[in-house]
Parts: structure tokens; C-alpha cells; sequence
């Protein structure tokens, strides 16, 4: 064992004077909240930040491949469908699924309402799962290849204002572009979904996409876009420019974050808010341990005069003091952890900490955290604590022996 890591053994073993022991238990103390609202700050930003996203991808896609226009209105032009197109989309190991979807504006009225809204028109082909997830009421429409279906899913939001429910009845009209004429469609509420996203569940019905073919006047080849979800959501602009590269000179591709950039844009603040919190908890936890360690030399300041009188050398006896620095961090973080890891099971499994939907887009605040984010802020607090000691430590160098052997 080295001579450094036995003395230091014997001094975290040995009883400790009353000038440092309650300084000890600060450190302890400050050390175990920073690390624990570390914790706890990045596994809430990273579950907020996770659900938002999957809410939105799983409404809208990761992509959607549209027809190259300068129309940023809801009025869509046909996108025709090729099945080799299609095929090589399929075939991409990048590419998860594919779907065709159309949207149309129109206006719902009832005896006591009248509603804007947007209709979006899905197939058989269509990923259901999120909305499925999302459902409060009934059952997602029967969409499928053979028979078009009059059943329509709606928002809670929608089924508030509309003061409808389940089997009820829906008059959509709609305004053909050219024509300037109203047709109207009578559909039956078959299901009503809350996503909590207020772009989605003040205004979308989910309808049979034939309808709005139909509205159109396109075929059963044509659709109003083609949306893509990826495997690997967190490389979306890298994947976005790769498939780019490989569809046709007249259709464009719009990312999920292009499509809605006022919402990942103030996802992306929330990195910055967390980087400030890190900082700030690691700078207190750093400064408290400074503290600890001075409080401790001087406390041993006739220790260091014996050793050096034995022959010790400063680099030395620093490393005894930074291995007893390093048993009190190590001690706050165990506890840190404890505390931290222990708040992020219960939330995610209990749920105990709810939110307002209209607010923060969900009902309860989400967490999630990765094996590697708990051991990446653990090093990162021994290590910047640690370091911030090495300049405090030097002061043994100042402590000369004939003078600390008197010292009291």
C-alpha cells in the first residue's frame, strides 16, 4: 500500500477534531444536493424533452416528403405515388416506416358551433400506435384498403367545444381551391384523443383519406404528402440530407423540427438552462470542499510538521490530503445518487409530481435517464471537484516544520 493512501486511511479512520467535523458534514450535505439535483435536472429536461419529441413524431412523422411549391397553405397539391419510389423508400435501412396522408381545411358547424379545422386523411398504411396511446374515448376508425370508411377520430379540445361525443354526428365543409364551392361530408365520431399539444388538439380530425381524394379530385394514386419515421431520431438532419439526395428533382423534404420550429427551438433553450444549473451546482459543491480541505490542513498543520520533519515531501503529504478530500466527495456523491436516483424511480413509475397539460403539454412530469448520463455526471463532479483542490493543496508547501511543531 502506498505510504499516501495509508496515512490518509488512518486519517478518515481516526476521530475527527471538532473544528472539522461539522465542515466535513457540510460537504457531505452540499455535495449529495449537488449531485442529486444534477441528477434530477437532467433526467427531467431529457424526459421532457423525449416526450414532447415522440408526441410530435408520432402525430406528424420525423419527415414528410411533399411536392416542391412555394404553397405554404393547407390547400395541398397531389403527390403522385410510384411504386419503384416507394419500393427504394422501403428498402432504405435508415427508414422505419412510410405512409401517405393528405390535409384539408374546412369548418365543422353543429346547432350551437362553428369550428375551423383540418382534416387529415390516413390509409390503412397509417402508423396508429401514438394515436391508439393518445385515445380518452371509442376506438380509432376502421381504415383499410377495401372499403372507405365515414368514421372520424377527434380531440378532446374539438370534442369540448363541438359538445359531441362518441357516435356522434360531424357536417365538415369544405371549400374546393378553383371551384369556389362548398361540399360538405357527414362523418360519425368514432374515437376522441388527447395529445395535450395544443397544434394538434385545437384543430386536426383524423379522417379516411379517400375523402379527401375524392374533395381533390385525385386518384387513388395521389396523396398530399408521403411521411417518413426513422430509426435513429436523434441523427434526423444527417438522415433528412442523405434521403434528400435520393428522391426527385419536383418534391421537397420537410423535417419534423422545419415543420415546427418554434417548439424544438424552445427545446433547445432548455439545454442551456440545464448547462447553467450543472455549472452553478458544481462551483458550490467545489467551493464547500476548497473550504473543507483548508479547514483540514490547518487542523493537521502539526501532522504535516512531523512528516516533514521525517522527511516527507510536500507532493506527498498533498496526496494524503487529496485522498481524504476524495473519501468525503465520494461519500456525498454515494448519497447524491441515492437521493437523485431515488426521486427519478418513484417519479417515473409513481408519477407523483403532476403538471398542467394546457401548460407544459403532458400531465405529470416526465424523466428519463441512461446509465451513461449518471456515470458522465458522476465523473464529472469528482473530477471538477477534485481538480478545483489541487491549488488549495499547494498551501503545504507554505508550512514550514519547526514552526508547525509548535503549532497548537
Amino acid at each position: 500500500m502506498d505510504f499516501e493512501l495509508f496515512i490518509a486511511k488512518k486519517i478518515s479512520s481516526g476521530k475527527t477534531d471538532n473544528l472539522s467535523r461539522p465542515v466535513i458534514r457540510i460537504s457531505y450535505i452540499s455535495i449529495a444536493l449537488g449531485l442529486a439535483l444534477m441528477t434530477i435536472s437532467v433526467a427531467i429536461v431529457i424526459g421532457f424533452k423525449k416526450t414532447i419529441t415522440d408526441k410530435m413524431t408520432g402525430f406528424a412523422a420525423d419527415l414528410q416528403i411533399v411536392p416542391f411549391n412555394n404553397n405554404a397553405s393547407l390547400e395541398e397539391q397531389p403527390l403522385r405515388i410510384y411504386r419503384e419510389f416507394v419500393e427504394k423508400l422501403k428498402a432504405n435501412p435508415q427508414i422505419r416506416h412510410i405512409q401517405f396522408t393528405a390535409r384539408k381545411a374546412g369548418v365543422v358547424k353543429t346547432n350551437e358551433q362553428i369550428q375551423g379545422v383540418v382534416v387529415k386523411g390516413v390509409g390503412a398504411d397509417f402508423d396508429r400506435r401514438f394515436l391508439m396511446e393518445s385515445l380518452v374515448a371509442g376506438t380509432f376508425p376502421k381504415t383499410n384498403a377495401i372499403t372507405k370508411t365515414n368514421q372520424v377520430l377527434i380531440s378532446a379540445t374539438l370534442a369540448s367545444r363541438l359538445k359531441v361525443t362518441t357516435g356522434d354526428h360531424l357536417r365538415v365543409w369544405f371549400v374546393s381551391g378553383d371551384k369556389a364551392r362548398s361540399r360538405g361530408r357527414k362523418f360519425t365520431v368514432s374515437g376522441i384523443f388527447k395529445t395535450s399539444l395544443e397544434e394538434f388538439d385545437s384543430r386536426y380530425i383524423i379522417a379516411d383519406i379517400r375523402h379527401l381524394q375524392r374533395l381533390n379530385d385525385w386518384d387513388k394514386n395521389e396523396a398530399g404528402s408521403i411521411e417518413v419515421f426513422i430509426k435513429q431520431p436523434e441523427k434526423l438532419d444527417k438522415i433528412a440530407t442523405e434521403i434528400y439526395k435520393e428522391i426527385p428533382y419536383d418534391l421537397n423534404l420537410v423535417t419534423i423540427r422545419d415543420e415546427y420550429p418554434q417548439i424544438f427551438n424552445w427545446l433547445d433553450l432548455l439545454d442551456m438552462n440545464v448547462v447553467v444549473v450543472l455549472v452553478l451546482l458544481i462551483l458550490v459543491a467545489g467551493i464547500t470542499m476548497v473550504s473543507t480541505l483548508l479547514i483540514i490542513i490547518l487542523e493537521r498543520t502539526s501532522m504535516i510538521g512531523v512528516l516533514k520533519a521525517l522527511g516527507a515531501s510536500n507532493s506527498s503529504i498533498r496526496k494524503i490530503f487529496l485522498y481524504k478530500a476524495a473519501v468525503i466527495i465520494s461519500t456525498g456523491m454515494f448519497w447524491g445518487n441515492v437521493a437523485g436516483l431515488g426521486f427519478f424511480f418513484i417519479q417515473k413509475y409513481l408519477q407523483i409530481i403532476k403538471l398542467s397539460p394546457e401548460n407544459y403539454y403532458m400531465d405529470f412530469v416526465p424523466v428519463e435517464l441512461s446509465v451513461s448520463y449518471v456515470l458522465l455526471l458522476n465523473l464529472g463532479t469528482f473530477a471538477v471537484c477534485l481538480a478545483m483542490l489541487i491549488v488549495p493543496s499547494w498551501y503545504i508547501s507554505r508550512i514550514v516544520p519547526a514552526r508547525a511543531l509548535r503549532y497548537e
